[in-house]
């Protein structure tokens, strides 16, 4: 027996994984999350790094440029944005990148969406014949490939489970006449084996399992192995071992308790909070290099945000200088972005001396 809620059809009384429910909620076409509304801005859900400022997005230029020229300046260089958002990070690039004709010349740039919403925002944003939308990355076949995600990675469903006495039961939703409840089931044997393969999930009692995200990951790696190239991400998340349910939800710019998540599906942004050095025994695992883990703050004032700032100022007003001034504070500040935001650069090169992270 099928159940309505706010156009999502659900199987009454029946168990969905937490990973295929949020698939649902938020990619189906139409109906889900990213496909019936623009999520980012103040008169969205949730502000994201590159429409805080044109700064951050410039920063990602320059270093993308650097890393191009750390691997000899290739005359191919393709560079694929994994989600981008509504098109602010890539507008920007492209009109940094002008200002550097050389490496313009040899940048092919590929925006990878998922939503047809989004993808719609992004061409009305992005007037620029190098850039191509793709579905997948069969298309690049020549030069090396760097992918670049700001905030893609936590927005890709994930799988929970507890553990007790080393038994693994994996977390569900069920949908019943009281609304959106919890309930376990028993796991698939090759989640727990390929859970226990690593050891940043050993003497865990909850486990967030980004199996979805490994897949896409594993597409992206398959890419870089062939054609060489790298993967930046950046993204809220944590180092230490959190062993707890990080699962978070905003709307309008205010948090969601996940007790009233029943009443805004479809309307809610639902997140989680990124295991870092999962992602680096992964990428290792993959052999990848991976370069030191770093905070969003120490990545931007080592690429330069703080000089190229001062460099602005200069022909600002009080007003906008005090505007720059909370700009910075909200993208380097500890309590805000500077210290919750992750960055982590994977690649597949003998020389590790890429910019940002020492």
């Amino acid at each position: 027996m099928k159940h309505k809620i706010k156009n999502f059809k659900f199987s009454l009384n029946k168990k969905i994984s937490v990973d295929r429910f949020l698939e649902k909620v938020m990619y189906q076409p139409r109906v889900g999350y990213y496909n019936n509304r623009v999520p980012f801005g103040k008169n969205g859900d949730f502000v994201t790094a590159p429409t805080i400022s044109n700064l951050f997005s410039e920063i990602l230029a320059i270093w993308i440029i650097s890393a191009w020229e750390k691997i000899e300046q290739p005359k191919i260089f393709n560079l694929v944005e994994l989600g981008p958002g509504d098109g602010s990070l890539a507008k920007i690039l492209i009109q940094t990148f002008k200002k550097f004709p050389k490496f313009n010349k040899s940048v092919n740039i590929y925006l990878y969406e998922k939503s047809n919403l989004l993808k719609k925002i992004q061409k009305k944003k992005i007037e620029n014949q190098k850039v191509k939308w793709i579905k997948n990355y069969n298309s690049i076949k020549k030069g090396p490939v760097f992918f670049l995600g700001n905030e893609f990675f936590d927005a890709i469903p994930i799988k929970q489970f507890t553990v007790n006495n080393k038994k693994f039961l994996e977390k569900c939703f069920v949908i019943n006449k009281k609304g959106l409840v919890e309930t376990y089931k028993k796991p698939l044997m090759d989640d727990i084996s390929f859970i226990k393969s690593f050891d940043i999930y050993k003497n865990q009692n909850f486990i967030e399992y980004p199996k979805l995200g490994f897949l896409e990951l594993n597409k992206i790696i398959e890419k870089i192995s062939t054609l060489s190239g790298g993967i930046l991400l950046i993204d809220y998340g944590y180092l230490k071992p959190l062993s707890k349910d990080t699962l978070q939800s905003v709307m309008k710019n205010k948090k969601v308790k996940m007790s009233n998540l029943y009443n805004h599906i479809g309307k809610a942004d639902i997140t989680y909070l990124v295991n870092f050095n999962l992602l680096k025994e992964f990428f290792k695992k993959k052999n990848l290099k991976v370069k030191n883990i770093v905070t969003q703050k120490f990545f931007l004032e080592t690429m330069g945000i703080i000089e190229r700032a001062k460099i602005i100022e200069k022909n600002m007003n009080y007003k906008q200088k005090e505007e720059m001034f909370l700009t910075l504070k909200r993208l380097l500040h500890k309590d805000f972005m500077g210290e919750l935001f992750k960055v982590i650069f994977a690649h597949s090169y003998k020389k590790d001396d890429f910019l940002g992270f020492n």
